[in-house]
């Protein structure tokens, strides 16, 4: 038997093409909506949309991956993940975001971050000053050619 491309969760939901859903989804695995859910998903596992999915109402999961259409208050405790063909409407909430070319995002993100800290981060590789690798200034002190005739 072809193992899926799924996480590995043996306990996944599948909400189909064309198929309508409006209500609440609790499962303990993955969620994969390639239909319509007017209502609220709930997992500690991934939550999937496809291309043809739409989701509105609230998602609350582990991960969100998505290449569909999405309005909704997302709170995801690892990551969202927004494909090319992905747009999502509304807020996020997740310690780690990451979207695709094409991806379209629109509403408020939080990452958790309340302040950042006074001292700078420092440089990789003990490099304290940037501008002594900069290139340096050509200057040119002869201005003919091969030939022995000057530039024009």
């Amino acid at each position: 038997m072809k193992k899926s491309d799924f996480s590995g969760d043996d306990n996944i939901t599948l909400l189909a093409k064309g198929v309508i859903l409006k209500g609440e989804i609790h499962v303990e695995g993955t969620v994969r909506i390639d239909g319509r859910l007017d209502g609220d998903i709930e997992t500690k596992g991934q939550v999937i949309v496809g291309e043809d999915g739409l989701v509105q109402g609230t998602i609350t999961a582990g991960t969100l991956i998505s290449s569909g259409r999405i309005k909704a208050k997302v709170m995801a405790t690892e990551s969202v993940q927004l494909m090319k063909t992905a747009t999502l409407i509304g807020e996020v909430h997740t310690p780690a975001l990451m979207m695709e070319t094409g991806a379209k995002l629109q509403g408020m993100t939080d990452m958790g971050v309340t302040s950042w800290s006074e001292e700078l981060p420092k440089l990789p590789g003990g490099v304290r000053d940037l501008s002594a690798h900069r290139a340096k200034q050509v200057v040119v002190l002869d201005n003919k050619d091969s030939r022995g005739e000057g530039y024009r």
